[in-house]
Order: C-alpha cells, then sequence, then structure tokens
C-alpha cells in the first residue's frame, strides 16, 4: 500500500507504574492481548497501514521487545525438525515483521515526559510527516486507525490527533481537544488540549487517545521545550504541550476514529482488552462465554 506517510515511531521506553508488580520484570509491551503481545498489534497496524519504517524507543530493561521481533532462524528450524509445522510457520511469521516494518530500536535519553522519544527519533525524519502511536492501545476496526489518521492528513497536509467519543465524567482522564470547527466524516479543526479538565470545563466530549500525525512544526516546538527544560530543569517534555503551542498559530485536526478502541495502561483495561479479545477469538470464545454464564455469583 503505498501512503504519503512511511515512517513511525512507537515509544516503549515507559516504566508502566500502574500495572506494578505485573511489569517489574516483564516490558508492559510485552504483556499479551490474545495471542500476541500488545506491542505486536501496534507494529501489524502500521505495516498493514503502509508504514515501511518504525522506530522503537526502549529503555533499560526493554530487551524482550527486540527478542521478540529478531528473526530465530535456528528454533524455526528445530520446530520443522520436530514436526511442529504450525509453531515453526508463527515464529518465522514474526520474525518477518522485522523486515516488513524496517523496525529499528532507540535508546531514549533526556528529559522524562512522552515528548522525548519522539524529538529522539526526529533526527531521521527529514521534513517527512510521521505517525506516533502508543504502544498500550490496540484498535479493532474494519480500516486501521493508522490508515483512519493517514487519510486525515491526506486531506488536510497539517498535523492530526486521533479523537474517539468520552462520556463527560471521563474528562479528568484525557486531554481534550478544543474543536474549532466540524468538517464533517469525523473531521474536526481544533484550537488546542485541556489536559484532564473537570467534566465542567472540558471543552469538548472528545478524548485524544494517543495516535498522532506530526509534522516538522511539531518537533521544531518539541525541541524549542526541551532547550528551556535544560536552561530551567523543571517539569517534562509533553506531546501535546507542543502540539497546543503549534495550534496558536498553525492548523491542527482531529480524527474520530472509526472503531474499538481498547487501553492496556492499567488493570482493569487490561483485563478489559484480554477479555475481549478471548471472546472473540472462534475457538476460545464460546467456552469463555460458557464459563462466564455458569460462573456464581460472588457475595
Amino acid at each position: 500500500m503505498a501512503t504519503t506517510i512511511r515512517r513511525a515511531v512507537i515509544p516503549a521506553a515507559g516504566l508502566g507504574s500502574r500495572l506494578l508488580p505485573l511489569t517489574k520484570a516483564t516490558p508492559k509491551e510485552m504483556l499479551p492481548v490474545g495471542d500476541k503481545p500488545v506491542i505486536e498489534h501496534t507494529v501489524r497496524e502500521l505495516i498493514a497501514s503502509g508504514i515501511t519504517d518504525i522506530t522503537i524507543v526502549v529503555s533499560e530493561g526493554k530487551s524482550l521487545i527486540l527478542d521478540h521481533f529478531r528473526p530465530n532462524p535456528a528454533l524455526v528450524a528445530r520446530l520443522r525438525e520436530d514436526g511442529k509445522t504450525a509453531y515453526a510457520d508463527a515464529v518465522e511469521e514474526v520474525g518477518e515483521l522485522s523486515w516488513q516494518g524496517h523496525i529499528t530500536y532507540l535508546d531514549q535519553h533526556g528529559p522524562y515526559g512522552n515528548g522525548t522519544p519522539v524529538l529522539n527519533a526526529a533526527r531521521n525524519f527529514g521534513d517527512e510527516p510521521v505517525l506516533v502511536l502508543w504502544p498500550d492501545d490496540v484498535f479493532v476496526a474494519a480500516v486501521p486507525r493508522a490508515q483512519q489518521l493517514i487519510a486525515a492528513y491526506e486531506k488536510t497536509g497539517c498535523p492530526v490527533l486521533a479523537l474517539m467519543p468520552m462520556e463527560p465524567a471521563d474528562s479528568v482522564r484525557y486531554g481534550v481537544p478544543t474543536v474549532n470547527e466540524d468538517l464533517g466524516s469525523g473531521l474536526l479543526r481544533i484550537g488546542g488540549l485541556v489536559e484532564k479538565p473537570n467534566p465542567a470545563d472540558a471543552p469538548s466530549n472528545y478524548a485524544a487517545i494517543g495516535g498522532y500525525v506530526i509534522t516538522p512544526g511539531i518537533v521544531d516546538e518539541l525541541a524549542e521545550q526541551t532547550r528551556r527544560w535544560y536552561e530551567h530543569r523543571s517539569g517534562e517534555i509533553y506531546l501535546t504541550d507542543a502540539i497546543n503551542a503549534y495550534a496558536a498559530h498553525h492548523a491542527v485536526y482531529g480524527k474520530v476514529i472509526q472503531g474499538q478502541w481498547y487501553d492496556t495502561g492499567n488493570p482493569l483495561a487490561y483485563l478489559t482488552a484480554q477479555f475481549a479479545a478471548a471472546l472473540a477469538d472462534p475457538e476460545y470464545g464460546p467456552h469463555l462465554r460458557r464459563l462466564a454464564a455458569e460462573a456464581p455469583d460472588q457475595p
């Protein structure tokens, strides 16, 4: 699939604090949702959307991510010798994602904050637009979320944020966009983001959910934030701050994503995503539904 956007960044350097102690030794990005670690869902989404260069920004303790995507011919050969062809094919197919997405890895360095990994990877961007997807989101959609964001960029030529409708009470959990204009078909002109407002102060009923198309102007704002951080050594570098600064003088759009979003960043959300994936499995789903129906009520 030819696309105007060919690069993507997956920030994967976070500690996964909300899932401790589960993430003490296992990176949160490697926790399974269905039969795949959550980061593999993101990688597959990007490849299915035409992305050919994926940078995964990692930190200490994330070697399992590299091991998962690294081809393992010795294991494949042993499985084939043992007649375990289906397992061999599955292991080989995961390894092929490395070259399909031309996956490279970059160690994070610099101030805390989710804007830092994007700036770390920006040296490879040139003047190109770039997708940024967090690896703790899973989308189930007829058209991949990444592809929806790319289509919105192709229509506007401007930075784009992934949005989903939210209940007003949930505004305290998300960045909430100010909507300047509704252009139809889920495309919104936005004036900025308010981070985790109280419901009464929320400027809209949409949540920004961690998918972005960023342009060189956003990278410039991140670089300026980082320059100021080194002068004062306080706070963190946030991508939303850079988007807000850019939106003060330039056009920024939001795209309401069509599909089902599963967050995996906290215990209840992770269990929900895992349960939904299990129920959707044609082999395991029927059994789990029977199990749930037969489970005794808890006192």
